[in-house]
């Protein structure tokens, strides 16, 4: 027919694909998530659990695909650093969770800020976010500061007539850390701080520095440690004949800890992050469900009492990444130095986000952005941990 016209099969075919092609939406950029951790090493009771948490981490988030690249950094700071700038320079990664300690953290700082991508600490010390400067902008904090567990273990030990502590903690920053924010807070509460030792997490013995504190004769211990190294000195005073009251920071807060001090750190008082006792928490805590929807993942894959808060420090990074990166990614994509900027801003405006240690609320001066509902006191009663009043 005049006017009329026709195309080949072979040839409408491949038109129809150039179409498609042309209108196709662009494809999506996967998020590569880079972690270092202290899976081994004297950190590694703390390692483990964050590592194995990686795995209930969600595939994909705000529509892409999660690549999550995991590094074990021994426990050493010099490893934690190379960790991190491999991490950057070769897998281009969009933002870093880690490390495991307060020095190997503190370490990768100038790191990921010459990277300038953001990074979710998993260590307590408030050296990692204060003060804050141009380095610290990048980096964000999952675990609670001495400062604010110090300020529980004061109230604790005024309430049990403690008049005179003696402290002994870790050679680091993280025993140096400790110190200094209890001494502060127990200069204020009219405590005597009569002993201060310190102790590598390598060291077999510390019989010296118990010697000394039991010279010094305190009402309690503080025992400024981590992992299962802190339990070396509860073991030594014990054994030595101490009957005063003994407390640990939360850094002791997994099985490992009660496994390896056995009867010798029964009647432990310490402050945690409320996922340790989320089945003892009230019902209308709003912290519960979301510690107890950790909990029951973590002990179905690795066991009934398996589950740890380092462990759950993991599971909050990927709490605030469902939170950030849909925000992120409306300004640009996955890969690109525009989305690592974005991704750093929507986490430092963190709003009400429950995890399973807190509530984040963050700011420009507050990479953490916890309340007191981020921590309880907790005992060790026949092996287990049991929430104090």
């Amino acid at each position: 027919m005049q006017g009329s016209w026709s195309i080949p099969g072979a040839r409408l075919g491949a038109s129809l694909l150039g179409l498609s092609l042309l209108f196709a939406a662009p494809a999506r950029a996967d998020l590569n998530v880079g972690i270092s951790v202290s899976a081994t090493g004297p950190a590694a009771s703390l390692g483990i659990p964050e590592k194995n948490s990686v795995a209930l981490l969600p595939a994909s988030i705000g529509g892409h695909k999660v690549n999550y690249i995991v590094l074990d950094d021994a426990s050493d700071t010099t490893a934690a650093v190379k960790n991190a700038r491999k991490l950057i320079a070769e897998h281009r990664v969009d933002v870093i969770v880690g490390s495991t300690t307060s020095p190997n953290s503190l370490a990768m700082i100038d790191a990921v800020a010459e990277g300038e991508t953001p990074m979710l600490a998993l260590a307590a010390s408030s050296r990692i976010v204060e003060p804050m400067d141009e380095k610290r902008r990048w980096v964000f904090k999952l675990a609670q500061n001495d400062a604010h567990m110090a300020t529980a273990l004061v109230e604790s030990m005024t309430s049990q007539q403690v008049r005179s502590v003696a402290y002994i903690g870790f050679a680091d920053a993280y025993g140096e850390g400790w110190f200094n924010e209890f001494a502060k807070i127990a200069e204020a509460r009219k405590l005597r701080l009569v002993a201060n030792e310190r102790f590598s997490r390598s060291d077999t013995s510390v019989t010296g520095q118990v010697l000394k504190v039991l010279a010094a004769r305190p009402d309690a211990v503080l025992i400024g440690g981590a992992g299962t190294p802190a339990a070396l000195p509860q073991k030594a005073l014990r054994e030595r004949g101490y009957k005063g009251l003994i407390y640990q920071t939360h850094g002791v807060a997994n099985s490992d800890f009660l496994r390896v001090g056995g009867k010798e750190v029964e009647g432990t008082l310490l402050p945690v992050g409320p996922v340790l006792v989320a089945a003892q928490l009230p019902a209308d805590n709003p912290i519960r469900k979301v510690a107890l929807d950790y909990v029951g993942r973590y002990e179905a894959a690795h066991g009934k009492g398996s589950v740890s808060t380092f462990g759950a420090h993991v599971w909050d990074a990927g709490l605030l990444l469902q939170y950030a990166v849909p925000l992120a990614l409306k300004k640009a994509q996955p890969g690109s130095p525009e989305f690592r900027k974005a991704l750093r801003e929507a986490l430092e405006n963190t709003r009400d986000v429950v995890g399973c240690h807190g509530v984040y609320n963050m700011g420009p001066t507050d990479h953490l952005g916890f309340d007191q509902r981020a921590r309880v006191m907790v005992r060790i009663d026949n092996g287990a941990w049991k929430l104090q009043p």
